[in-house]
């Protein structure tokens, strides 16, 4: 267990060293605080992601690769094709995924807890239930198991993909260009979170090009002024918050925060015309 808290001390150290100086000199929200509302909560969740739901999501992978290389036949390709192949069908398993978390309510009541957060930096990308973020590794890593791969095989591109879901979360604004379509950038997630009765774009956080591919995509124009969060209320606390989703009833009364288009934004500014996609790079289409 030492090594563990260790291990997370020291991620939590490397991870304040290289976003924090990062959101200081190219703040999306410049009035955002560093020591904002929520912190607290966000590095809770943080310490029971890296102390124990982590190790329980190697685990349930873990058996799942066991039994996948066991059932599943895998294809003479090399090992570069392969991972290529992985980290795409991942990307697309991933998509379909979130965006049935925005639409099937006993999948959003565990999503819901990610959106809750009313502010966003890189500690704030950590707010996640443990059932949204194993089923969310499972979809990202199906298809490398699919395929053959090992964990050691792709553990280099699994962690700069893990920094780069931290990156898009963070209170950061840079020009990346073309490659905001390809990697991903803060502001098309965070327009993810605006607190809308139902979001509807920029499900591929990592992959945009899905959400050009199916219609999804939205680049959100000037400073970023929308309010994030749930529209409805949502508990504060730590283990409130993981015990909440058990509390409700998919579609039924007590379901609050289930997406719905009937329900208009019961706080915050009015967010207008969020079916339009802008800003598509030339030579892609939406689909």
């Amino acid at each position: 267990m030492i090594h563990v808290l260790l291990a997370t001390v020291a991620s939590l150290a490397v991870l304040l060293l290289a976003f924090a100086p990062l959101e200081r000199a190219f703040p999306a929200r410049a009035r955002q605080p560093f020591w904002r509302p929520g912190w607290r909560i966000d590095l809770t969740f943080f310490v029971g992601q890296y102390v124990v739901w982590s190790a329980a999501a190697v685990a349930l992978l873990g058996v799942v690769h066991a039994q996948v290389a066991m059932h599943v036949p895998h294809l003479g390709l090399p090992t570069w094709a392969r991972a290529v192949l992985a980290v795409v069908l991942g990307d697309l398993l991933v998509y379909g995924f979130h965006r049935a978390c925005h639409a099937v309510p006993w999948l959003w009541r565990f999503h819901a807890v990610h959106h809750s957060a009313e502010h966003l930096d890189w500690l704030a990308a950590h707010r996640e239930h443990p059932v949204d973020g194993v089923l969310t590794q499972l979809c990202q890593n199906l298809p490398a198991f699919c395929l053959g791969l090992s964990f050691e095989s792709v553990a280099g591109l699994v962690a700069l993909r893990g920094l780069w879901a931290i990156f898009v979360h963070s209170n950061v604004r840079l020009p990346l260009g073309p490659l905001r379509v390809l990697l991903g950038a803060p502001d098309l997630h965070h327009w993810h979170h605006a607190r809308v009765a139902s979001t509807k774009h920029n499900f591929a956080n990592l992959a945009p090009w899905i959400d050009v591919l199916f219609g999804t995509y939205h680049r959100p124009r000037g400073a970023e002024d929308w309010a994030l969060g749930l529209v409805d209320p949502w508990p504060k606390g730590y283990l409130a918050q993981l015990l909440e989703p058990f509390r409700r009833s998919p579609g039924g009364a007590s379901d609050t925060s289930s997406p719905r288009d009937d329900i208009p934004p019961a706080r915050g500014p009015t967010i207008l015309e969020v079916d339009r996609i802008e800003e598509i790079p030339r030579g892609i289409k939406a689909g």
